[in-house]
């Protein structure tokens, strides 16, 4: 890939573009026949091993990054150049021990799924004892993503990034809308634009956490990951939820002693700077994964399991540093979403054994991660509140893919996945 190919559209993401969609009628059975049973084997040792090996470079930039100022020093130069050799040099530490940290939750994120071990024991000790390090609550988190994995791109059950609608915004209707309706409400500058990708980035999951921010509506305001009694849960998980929040004190007690030792100027530099950098890498694989301008959302009887599923990208972010830090998270997320008991490990053979299958309707994108991320920020706008098949529209009110006018007169067949059906599955 030649330099400025990084700011282009991706060569599959513009053969999506424009061209009429039908609804999949792919069969969950179509796609489980053709994925070899060895890759659905799970190994607590070698899960262990890429643990070990993964927390073994997270210590070894922390080393790095304790000589950081004295290497510099030593190299000599002007004081200026020191200062910006300085800055690089701690950019690069927050930001690759941010892929770090992001890793971690990377493979807690397969503990919750039960992918790292047969032993449920063992899947929730280890995702407690990852997430807990990076401040994420296992249980609570574990059990609303399992939910999003039953209902992926159900605009009524899906769990997050649920999009807004043309009512939020007070727009025109529809069919007397002009462009200039659009620009009017929401047309905005390019800093300001920034500015709430930038918060957006770096906070946005914590503020999902704390009160369900762009989460979905079904649930009254304010609602916490933190708040054992939410209706997030059920009540049979309310001990558990608690166990998660003890877990997070700890790990706040340990930080404390850390401070008490080395000073709050430490633990800004080695902690909570990665922490704030792997929000950002975290926040942005997860964003692409479903927001996207050619992926629909589903209302009503139109989705189903496999629909949902489809419904995802996969995308190689970062090259050989998504597949090293953040375990086939984003190269691999359509795989996941069918078989998400699948170790990690296994999921690039999944995913070449169900790509014949899945056909047209397997959704890659060679988009470079800015320039997808922007894309999605800035025309993912809103979908319509009427519709059962819907895609984003852009601040003009304009979508980039037609649903077929088949599709949309008559309505597709009758689902072949039922939310039943995807208990079974996930479960």
């Amino acid at each position: 890939m030649l330099w400025y190919q990084i700011f282009e559209d991706g060569v599959e993401y513009e053969q999506r573009v424009g061209k009429p969609f039908v609804p999949p009628e792919i069969t969950i059975k179509q796609v489980w026949e053709v994925v070899p049973k060895h890759l659905f084997k799970r190994s607590t040792a070698k899960s262990l091993y890429y643990i070990s090996r993964h927390m073994l470079v997270t210590y070894l930039l922390y080393v790095f990054a304790q000589n950081i100022d004295q290497v510099v020093s030593t190299l000599g130069g002007t004081p200026l150049a020191q200062q910006v050799l300085r800055v690089i040099c701690w950019a690069g530490y927050w930001s690759f021990q941010g892929f770090a940290f992001a890793g971690i939750w990377c493979i807690g994120h397969d503990a919750g799924h039960g992918a790292l071990s047969d032993l449920g024991i063992v899947n929730d000790v280890l995702g407690l004892f990852l997430h807990s390090i990076v401040l994420t609550p296992y249980h609570a988190w574990r059990f609303t993503h399992r939910a999003h994995h039953k209902a992926t791109q159900s605009y009524e059950r899906d769990e997050t990034f649920m999009p807004f609608l043309r009512s939020d915004f007070k727009l025109p209707d529809g069919k007397v809308a002009v462009r200039m309706d659009y620009a009017e409400i929401l047309e905005e500058t390019p800093a300001f634009t920034l500015f709430r990708l930038f918060v957006r980035q770096f906070f946005g999951f914590q503020l999902y956490l704390l009160h369900n921010r762009k989460g979905n509506r079904r649930y009254p305001a304010f609602t916490s990951h933190y708040r054992p009694s939410s209706q997030l849960f059920k009540s049979v998980e309310r001990p558990a939820i608690i166990l998660s929040n003890v877990s997070i004190l700890v790990m706040f007690a340990l930080i404390g002693i850390y401070i008490q030792n080395k000073g709050w100027n430490s633990v800004m530099k080695y902690y909570f700077m990665p922490w704030l950098f792997q929000h950002n890498w975290m926040v942005m694989f997860t964003y692409l994964q479903h927001s996207d301008p050619t992926i629909p959302y589903y209302r009503k009887d139109e989705w189903t399991f496999v629909r949902g599923a489809l419904a995802t990208v996969d995308r190689p972010l970062f090259g050989w540093i998504g597949r090293l830090f953040l375990y086939n998270i984003a190269t691999d997320h359509v795989a996941h979403h069918f078989f998400s008991t699948v170790p990690f490990y296994n999921l690039p053979e999944v995913t070449k054994a169900i790509k014949p299958v899945l056909g047209e309707y397997y959704s890659h994108d060679s988009t470079g991660v800015l320039a997808a991320l922007w894309r999605s920020f800035t025309q993912c706008v809103f979908i319509e509140d009427e519709g059962d098949i819907v895609f984003y529209k852009n601040r003009f009110g304009e979508t980039v893919v037609p649903l077929d006018a088949k599709a949309k007169s008559k309505g597709s067949k009758k689902p072949v996945n039922s939310a039943e059906q995807a208990e079974m599955i996930i479960n």
